[in-house]
């Protein structure tokens, strides 16, 4: 079985002497179910986006809250394999920030991402995606991600589903295609952009609620907007509330959406993915 890895260590870069930052992706966080090796899958997207959020921020020295970023994912990398990430500041302004990053393994490119800083104002507030949760002690506690298809990553977040887990068909003729968890990092780590990027990546593709055989996907673009930054008093102990809502689903593609929200029902972000379904050999 595979180490548990603090997320704050798989996130450790290192200056390159080109003048990039190194890290890589521990077996650890393989999107590959437990029952096979970790090597039968490929790095978690949401580890991937959260050290692009972590490169962007250290290589740039950006104090503003980030606000957007969008990754595509265009190869996987190797497990353990040296990952470069070569951030670069697009624009600097008083109010917003762009950048952009691309990374790469062995001079191939793995992925590009897009990011958007900026500082806060105060305006009136208009907030309809405000929706306190469920409390959390009204759940079953110690929630997990079982079966034959859970993956390696899973093992690092704590899970406390209301009413799911629905893996594997608990969706099925159900008009809305949705699962909703409240969800921390095992060691309880205070919730920040880079938790935001990987949790918000961190259940099963809502797809895979609507059918007892899941079809084969992989992710090739996501998204994530920063309506608010957690605090320990929206994310005590680092948890937040989630929902995974499935859009749509045909013609080869799928596309999902999630939110989360602080213990008081501020929104603390949104996420959307687009997966490509892959082809079944005959």
């Amino acid at each position: 079985m595979t180490a548990l890895i603090p997320l704050d260590t798989a996130l450790m870069l290192k200056a390159t002497e080109e003048g990039g930052l190194a890290g890589s992706v521990a077996p650890a966080f393989s999107n590959g179910p437990r029952s096979l090796p970790p090597e039968k899958g490929f790095p978690f997207g949401g580890l991937l986006a959260a050290m692009a959020a972590r490169a962007l921020r250290q290589g740039l020295a950006i104090e503003a809250p980030l606000r957007s970023l969008s990754i595509q994912y265009l190869a996987a990398a190797p497990f353990g394999a040296p990952i470069v990430f070569r951030p670069r500041l697009l624009r600097g302004g008083r109010n917003v920030l762009y950048a952009g990053l691309e990374a790469e393994e062995a001079g191939r490119l793995t992925h590009h991402a897009a990011a958007i800083y900026g500082r806060d104002s105060d305006t009136p507030p208009n907030r309809p995606l405000h929706r306190p949760p469920p409390p959390i002690d009204s759940l079953r506690p110690k929630g997990t991600v079982e079966g034959p298809l859970a993956p390696h990553f899973a093992r690092h977040v704590e899970y406390r589903f209301d009413g799911g887990p629905n893996i594997l068909g608990g969706n099925i003729g159900k008009t809305e295609v949705a699962e909703r968890t409240w969800m921390r990092m095992v060691d309880a780590r205070p919730l920040d952009e880079a938790g935001l990027c990987f949790l918000l990546d961190a259940l099963y593709p809502p797809a895979w609620t609507t059918s007892a055989t899941p079809p084969a996907m992989t992710t090739v673009d996501y998204r994530i907007d920063i309506l608010t930054d957690p605090t320990p008093a929206t994310a005590p102990d680092g948890w937040a509330f989630f929902e995974f809502r499935m859009l749509d689903l045909g013609a080869g593609w799928t596309v999902d959406e999630a939110a989360a929200w602080g213990v008081d029902g501020t929104p603390l972000a949104l996420s959307r993915q687009r997966r490509k379904l892959i082809p079944q050999r005959r």
